[in-house]
């Protein structure tokens, strides 16, 4: 039996808080079922909140199949590119646009806050001795431009976007377009400064 170790409780802490959230949509839902569960899976906050938690997981269970690359250094580093953006994103320019109450506000809290805290404490004092090749930088980028094309084409069939700033129905494609590009613009910025901090940590 694997041992209790911090990780597995970051992982129950991550699981739980995502599924709480579901409940949660599911409950204040305005439409059906089946749509309600594809827009919780537009967001990126909950993807990467699932990637956070599937990171945890994989390094509590130390496994020796494929599911080990999530236990790779290059695979924490890039998790933690991407659960800063939801954390930075979210505290600058969403948290202004809605007011959460009750238990909604603590999982949001959750969300967009603690758990990016501690994911990249986490990968910070994970270092050591480990390092990462420049050229991660152009892989890293590929979840957020695949996930942006995602959510732009199923908008076009379905009219949602789950965010405002790639709201095509209000900003329009030229907006969205120079939005999506500053977002890669900023995803690649705070990947170099990961990179080059794991880099330095290591001369």
């Amino acid at each position: 039996m694997k041992a209790v170790t911090k990780e597995f409780w970051f992982a129950i802490f991550s699981w739980t808080t995502i599924i709480a959230q579901f409940v949660l949509l599911l409950g204040a839902r305005t439409t059906n079922v089946v749509e309600a569960v594809f827009r919780f899976f537009t967001f990126f906050t909950i993807l990467t909140n699932i990637l956070v938690a599937i990171v945890f997981t994989a390094l509590w269970l130390q496994p020796k199949n494929s599911f080990s690359f999530f236990t790779r250094f290059n695979t924490i580093s890039s998790t933690a590119v991407y659960i800063f953006v939801v954390g930075f994103v979210y505290n600058t320019v969403l948290r202004f646009i809605w007011e959460p109450t009750g238990l909604q506000r603590v999982v949001d809290e959750m969300l967009h806050l603690i758990i990016p805290i501690v994911f990249i404490l986490y990968w910070y004092f994970s270092i050591e001795s480990n390092t990462i090749k420049w050229k991660s930088f152009f892989n890293w980028l590929l979840y957020p431009m695949i996930y942006l094309i995602v959510i732009l084409i199923r908008g076009h069939f379905v009219n949602y976007y789950p965010y405002p700033f790639v709201n095509v129905l209000e900003l329009g494609y030229s907006k969205v377009a120079i939005n999506s590009l500053l977002l890669t613009l900023f995803f690649g910025i705070i990947s170099c400064i990961v990179i080059g901090v794991v880099r330095y940590r290591n001369k």
